[in-house]
């Protein structure tokens, strides 16, 4: 399940846009169904976290 969750709410998109994955990010983005805009625990989205760490190129894809 590509939305699955980790203890913290965060799914694999949050964390390849945390830590600047272009690719992956790209590539979960077009897989049917994968929630852009979940939230984690403390309310961060995959956008926020990517803006936050400076990844210019994930945020455009997001």
């Amino acid at each position: 399940d590509l939305n699955s969750k980790d203890k913290h709410g965060r799914t694999p998109l949050y964390w390849a846009a945390r830590d600047g994955h272009d690719a992956a990010v790209k590539l979960l983005l077009e897989k049917d169904g994968v929630n852009p805009d979940s939230k984690d625990i403390y309310g961060q989205t995959p956008l926020s976290i990517a803006a936050r760490n400076g990844h210019k190129a994930i945020v455009k894809l997001l």
